[in-house]
């Protein structure tokens, strides 16, 4: 699984956290360290449909998820379950 985000967003910080303290697989990509990151996401931002809605609310879509079979999700626990975790406890997440 690859999760686009950058380390700014409180909601990528919180999904690096839950990745680290359950010790799963998973390449995460800056996408404020490396413009070839950002262009790539931005690429998948502009056509792909599960970012309709987060972009009408004036939103970025990060964390952004992405399996290897090709589905993509904005949900953390839709992605977990991809990769057999289950879903996010409420003290896991850190405001």
């Amino acid at each position: 699984m690859k999760v686009y985000g950058t380390e700014i967003c409180i909601d990528c910080r919180n999904y690096k956290a839950i990745q680290k303290a359950r010790g799963f697989e998973a390449e995460f990509i800056s996408i404020t360290s490396d413009t070839s990151n950002l262009k790539e996401f931005l690429a998948m931002r502009d056509r792909e449909p599960v970012f309709d809605e987060i972009k009408a609310k004036g939103g970025i879509g990060i964390p952004f998820f992405v399996n290897a079979d090709g589905r993509k999700t904005l949900d953390i626990n839709e992605a977990l379950s991809w990769i057999g975790q289950k879903p996010v406890e409420a003290d896991e997440i850190h405001k």
